[in-house]
C-alpha cells in the first residue's frame, strides 16, 4: 500500500492545468515495476477468463477487446486507488466525494485497426456549458509502449467540443476528423506511469502491429451524480471489503457480495464493435 503523502501543491496545480487545456496528464514512474508486472498478468489472466463466456468481453473494433473485473482480481487494486497523485486528481477535479465507479482493461493485439475518433460517453450540459469535468479515466499500461503497439492517440483539448450533433454524442462525423489526426497526439508511456484524462477528451487506439498485447488498465471515476455507475457492475466479497481502508470503501461505489458473480458487460460502445477504418 502507499505510504501516506500527498502531492505537492505545485506538481498539482501544474497536473490539473495541464488536464484542462489537454484533456489529458500523467505521472510518470508512479508505481515501481514489480507491481506493473502483477498487474499485466493480472490483466491478462482476466481477459482470457472473460473472453470464453458470453457477454465477458466487448468488442472495441478488429483484435481488441475491453473487459470490465473485479477489483480483487488486481493485487495491487489498493495501490492504485490510494495513490497519492490519484487521490489528489480525482479530488481536485471531482471534488472530495468522488466516486470509483469501474476498473477494467483494454486490450489490442496484433492486427488491431485505426479506431474512429472518440469519446466515451456523450458530454452533459456541465461540461459544454460551464467547462467543468465531471468524469475521468486514469489508464495504466502493463507494457512499455513501442510505436508498433498501437499506442493511443489523442486530440489535445476536445473534452470542450460540445459534440451534441454527433453521432450518439460521441463520434464527430469523419469529413470533421482530418484536424484531429493532424493534431494528434501519440502516448508512449512505460510500465509504472499512469495518465489521467477526460472521459470526454477525443481519442482513438491506432494499428498495432507488434506481436505483443498492449492491456492496459482503465479506472473510471465521477463526481456525485455523474451517474456512470450504472454502466458498470462494480462488486466485491464482504471480506474483501471489509479489509479495504475506509479511504477507498468511502469512493467505492460497488455491490458487497457473498461471492462473485462473473460480470455481463454493459458499457458497450457500436461505434467501435466493428470499427477499423482510418
Amino acid at each position: 500500500m502507499q505510504a501516506a503523502t500527498r502531492e505537492p501543491p505545485d506538481a498539482l496545480r501544474e497536473s490539473v492545468a495541464t488536464l484542462m487545456r489537454d484533456g489529458i496528464t500523467a505521472k510518470q514512474g508512479a508505481f515501481p515495476r514489480a507491481l506493473v508486472e502483477d498487474l499485466r498478468e493480472d490483466m491478462m489472466t482476466a481477459f482470457w477468463e472473460a473472453i470464453q463466456r458470453p457477454g465477458g468481453a466487448v468488442g472495441r473494433g478488429p483484435r481488441r477487446w475491453y473487459v470490465e473485473a473485479h477489483p480483487q482480481a488486481f493485487r495491487g487494486f489498493v495501490d492504485l486507488v490510494t495513490h497519492p497523485w490519484v487521490c489528489a486528481m480525482a479530488e481536485a477535479v471531482l471534488g472530495p466525494r468522488y466516486e470509483i465507479v469501474e476498473i477494467g482493461l483494454d486490450v489490442p493485439f496484433q492486427g488491431a485497426q485505426y479506431q474512429p475518433w472518440h469519446r466515451d460517453f456523450p458530454s452533459p450540459r456541465a461540461t459544454y456549458e460551464q467547462r467543468q469535468i465531471t468524469s475521468l479515466a486514469f489508464n495504466l499500461t502493463g507494457v512499455d509502449v513501442t510505436p508498433d503497439m498501437g499506442p493511443l492517440e489523442v486530440a489535445h483539448g476536445t473534452q470542450w467540443d460540445d459534440g451534441r450533433s454527433w453521432k450518439h454524442g460521441m463520434f464527430p462525423p469523419p469529413e470533421a476528423c482530418g484536424r484531429y489526426a493532424e493534431g494528434g497526439s501519440r502516448k508512449f508511456p512505460q510500465a509504472g506511469d499512469i495518465s489521467c484524462r477526460s472521459a470526454l477528451t477525443l481519442h482513438r487506439g491506432t494499428e498495432h502491429l507488434s506481436p505483443i498485447a498492449r492491456p492496459v488498465l482503465v479506472l473510471g471515476y465521477d463526481a456525485p451524480g455523474a451517474g456512470h455507475a450504472a454502466l458498470h457492475d462494480l462488486m466485491v466479497t464482504r471480506d474483501f471489503h471489509a479489509a479495504l481502508p475506509a479511504s477507498v470503501r468511502d469512493h467505492l461505489v460497488c455491490r458487497v457480495v457473498d461471492q462473485l458473480e462473473p460480470i455481463v458487460q454493459k458499457h458497450a460502445i457500436e461505434g467501435l464493435v466493428m470499427a477499423g477504418e482510418r
